[in-house]
């Protein structure tokens, strides 16, 4: 069992408070993303829930039962971080072993869970060899193996993939979720990439200031973004805001629209403007419009062979039930 509350919990590192009064249920088997910018809050939470930190006031409950003021080792959680902390004078088996050895587990036990987590993370070919000679990926299924030999009720996740390349944080990412659909096992998921929040989760929270913006999936977060603030975090490229009086035509302070649902003609459209950066990544071309009288870029998603260049006039036409509508405090207008 793996079911996670928190409630009313706060943190505060002297005057300052980092977690206001938050309240927030991650279920049984859920894969959750805490998501946000730099500063807020997303790490601290995570490492609250840990025992890493102590909670200023509220309180922590694991599987029904008061986690607030237990020992790290009591919560039966297993925490992978950003840097590997693999020991470099073992071998991949004696690191996976570890956390097993310093809690008495027998050597038979040990052995079974070993082959068991190298089958799932691909390590059974590497159990004799040393970190030194592993790749960064492999280093972090090292750690993240450590991890499952606990057979903890749910996994910490706080930034495992910074450290690594591009195509190794996609390999990663879908190494993880293979794993969380192997196990069935709650993870929780640090990232400051909405891309990976996008891909891996199945209920996202986004964070601002330590405030929660909005819980929901995915989908839900990028169909109905409660804020303006939630609209322009999730998906990329980013939400193009519109103010002035094409917003008031449509009542709103604000409207947005997001590139790919917006189609680019050479001849005719509702908006006009110029070429400004167009970013070709091969199936998809970004560009980058100015000019438009809207506002001071617009990015449109077209298809990669679309012919216009850097100074071309191009016309815009936004799928008019795709806008969404925000009012002078940036919240959702239904």
């Amino acid at each position: 069992m793996g079911r996670i509350t928190l409630d009313k919990v706060t943190k505060s590192f002297g005057d300052t408070n980092v977690i206001p009064p938050l309240d927030l249920t991650i279920n049984d088997g859920e894969f959750v993303v805490f998501v946000g910018p730099s500063g807020c809050g997303k790490s601290t939470l995570l490492r609250l829930i840990a025992g890493l930190e102590d909670v200023s006031s509220g309180q922590i409950r694991i599987d029904g039962e008061d986690a607030t003021n237990l020992a790290p080792a009591k919560r039966k959680l297993a925490m992978v971080f950003q840097s590997y902390a693999l020991y470099p004078h073992m071998s991949v088996r004696k690191n996976i072993a570890f956390p097993m050895k310093m809690a008495g587990v027998d050597e038979a036990e040990q052995k079974k869970r070993i082959e068991a987590a190298a089958k799932a993370l691909n390590l059974t070919d590497y159990l004799d060899r040393r970190p030194g000679q592993l790749s960064g990926g492999q280093r972090q299924r090292v750690a993240i193996g450590r991890a499952i030999v606990r057979e903890p009720s749910a996994f910490l996740f706080d930034e495992p993939l910074s450290n690594l390349d591009a195509a190794l944080r996609v390999n990663m990412r879908l190494e993880i979720s293979e794993l969380h659909n192997q196990l069935k096992t709650t993870m929780i998921y640090v990232t400051h990439d909405q891309v990976e929040a996008m891909t891996m989760a199945d209920k996202i929270v986004v964070l601002r200031a330590g405030h929660i913006e909005q819980v929901g999936s995915p989908l839900e977060l990028y169909r109905e973004p409660r804020n303006k603030f939630v609209a322009g975090f999730i998906g990329s490229p980013k939400m193009n805001f519109i103010e002035g009086s094409v917003a008031a035509q449509h009542g709103a302070h604000t409207i947005g629209i997001r590139p790919e649902h917006i189609t680019a003609s050479e001849t005719a459209g509702l908006w006009q403007g110029v070429v400004g950066v167009a970013e070709h990544l091969g199936s998809d071309t970004f560009l980058h419009v100015h000019n438009t009288g809207l506002t001071d870029t617009i990015t449109v998603r077209v298809n990669g062979e679309f012919g216009l260049r850097h100074g071309d006039t191009v016309y815009l036409n936004p799928e008019m039930d795709k806008l969404h509508k925000f009012d002078a405090q940036g919240l959702r207008i239904a």
